[in-house]
């Protein structure tokens, strides 16, 4: 099932999936907005309020619906309930720690619960993983990424609160606060230098799992306005800025034209370094590739039960199997 099928992550995932031979089921909360979607492509669909998730004859469940923070707790607890399997494409942090949390009652239920199964937290966790498994006594982590092709409204609208919560980087193994874009450095992506700064972003939490890195920033190419972010920390400008963000994302031309960029870096206590870096296409037609590679894994069997990271479930290499992914290994 692509729950948020309607949604502009969720369509993607849904024509790809037909485009490589699979019927899911299209699921919802409206009706309408999920049988237009569906019709043409010839799916089963259906609409459920998340108070009362219809997981009737479903496997597994990739939710595409955001804000996570809203939607995957109610999914999660039907998944467990129902034995079936659960994977999402959230980067929300406070998503990440509660979907941990939940992880040996995964087990007790049989249940693979796959978080983060697209842009960016499957490039940047198997970067991570595969530097971690070159440097096993790295104690630092640096990753960045830069995804110039534009955002969807559920990702700007998560973006936006993500913002108003300021930074974070994770020292000692314990998440600090920081301001936003604090600190800034300037990166060596694959296509030149640009200036980054650090971020609030669910690698924090994910890398910390799948490689166990005590000192973990993550940086992005911040936009000219980010001074601005503190603004968003009052409620009222904050419904504002949602307010102005437009239906629908990037066209098909702009996903055809733009990709991304990633880099990590690996640190040990003696001052050692080992870097690699990974391009890509467009995150949004990242995340429809990788998300429906991974729930197949998950169907096929051999992932163990609990909640699992890219890396950790489908292994370091994952990255590299995914339509038009280069990686320059550890060097």
């Amino acid at each position: 099932m692509v729950y948020g099928a309607n949604g502009y992550s969720g369509s993607l995932l849904a024509r790809l999936a037909v485009a490589r031979g699979s019927r899911p089921v299209l699921a919802g909360r409206s009706l309408p907005a999920v049988a237009d979607l569906a019709g043409p492509l010839g799916l089963p669909h259906r609409a459920f309020p998340l108070s009362a998730p219809d997981l009737t004859g479903v496997d597994a469940v990739v939710n595409c619906a955001g804000p996570f923070a809203a939607t995957a707790r109610p999914l999660v607890e039907a998944c467990l309930t129902a034995g079936v399997h659960y994977l999402d494409i959230t980067g929300e942090l406070d998503v990440f720690d509660w979907m941990f949390a939940q992880s040996s009652r995964a087990v007790t239920a049989g249940v693979v619960l796959l978080t983060g199964a697209g842009f960016d937290v499957v490039p940047t966790d198997c970067l991570a993983a595969m530097l971690a498994a070159a440097m096993p006594d790295a104690v630092s982590l640096e990753l960045a990424f830069d995804a110039p092709g534009g955002l969807s409204r559920g990702t700007a609208r998560t973006s936006l609160t993500e913002a108003a919560s300021g930074g974070r980087r994770r020292v000692g193994g314990v998440l600090v606060e920081t301001p936003f874009g604090t600190p800034s450095r300037t990166v060596p992506f694959p296509s030149g230098p640009r200036t980054v700064g650090a971020t609030r972003w669910g690698d924090l939490v994910t890398a910390h799992h799948s490689t166990g890195i005590p000192d973990i920033t993550v940086y992005m190419r911040l936009p000219r306005n980010a001074g601005l972010a503190r603004l968003l920390r009052f409620p009222p400008l904050r419904a504002a800025a949602r307010a102005l963000i437009p239906a629908g994302g990037p066209s098909d031309t702009r996903r055809s034209d733009t990709g991304c960029e990633v880099w990590a870096s690996v640190t040990d206590a003696a001052g050692n370094t080992l870097t690699a870096t990974l391009t890509g296409p467009n995150a949004y037609a990242l995340t429809a590739d990788a998300s429906l590679r991974a729930v197949q894994a998950v169907l096929a069997g051999g992932i163990p039960p609990g909640t699992h990271t890219p890396a950790t479930a489908l292994g370091p290499a994952f990255a590299q199997t995914l339509d038009g992914v280069t990686v320059t290994p550890p060097h």
